[in-house]
């Protein structure tokens, strides 16, 4: 009988476990978006940027990001894209999101975080993908920064494919690849266990 309070310590125990890992389950869904070059698969971190996973895969889910292109890479920087057409046409979006950069991640390679303006509450649909470690993006207490709320899963051989396009042909978008990378289709996937430490990226 003594050791019915250790059995019940370890039923407890192996039920926070599984409870934790459900919680983690539903906090980081997946969103995969297959593109000209292959497919990017993405991790996204709804504990830590709630309102801001909550616009993009409303965006996701409304069909937005199919055929949309990344028109500005800049090599050593980031790929930025979801919002223009093919023909350099900006779609129209949804109202903005609060910016959540104060979320304690850093803009590190992989990462993806939200394009906006100078203004920080102005985000709305368009994303970028960080190919280098760029902290100085992260902001401070006097100024907010970007905010990044997933990182790349798999694929990050097809956003280094998008970062080595040819560019400069378009004048008014001198950043974009000469040939059209779009966005073919963005949809949800099983959710994933992830943490939102480090980078964690799975393929170089």
């Amino acid at each position: 009988m003594k050791r019915l309070p250790i059995f019940y310590s370890l039923c407890a125990a192996i039920f926070l476990c599984f409870a934790n890992l459900a919680q983690a389950i539903t906090n980081n869904p997946r969103v995969e978006l297959q593109t000209d070059l292959g497919t990017i698969e993405l991790v996204l971190y709804a504990d830590k940027a709630p309102k801001t996973v909550e616009n993009f895969l409303a965006y996701v889910d409304s069909g937005f990001y199919d055929g949309t292109i990344f028109h500005r890479v800049i090599p050593g920087f980031m790929a930025q894209g979801g919002g223009f057409t093919f023909d350099f046409q900006e779609k129209p979006t949804q109202d903005p999101v609060v910016n959540e950069s104060a979320n304690g991640l850093s803009n590190a390679r992989g990462t993806i975080a939200m394009a906006r303006t100078s203004e920080p509450d102005s985000a709305t649909s368009q994303f970028f993908i960080n190919l280098v470690d760029n902290s100085r993006l992260d902001g401070g207490a006097d100024q907010p920064g970007y905010t990044v709320f997933g990182k790349v899963l798999l694929g990050m051989s097809v956003v280094q494919q998008i970062a080595a396009e040819p560019r400069g042909q378009h004048k008014a978008f001198r950043d974009a690849p000469n040939m059209a990378v779009r966005i073919l289709k963005a949809r949800r996937k099983d959710s994933e266990p992830e943490t939102a430490t480090g980078t964690g990226e799975s393929e170089q």
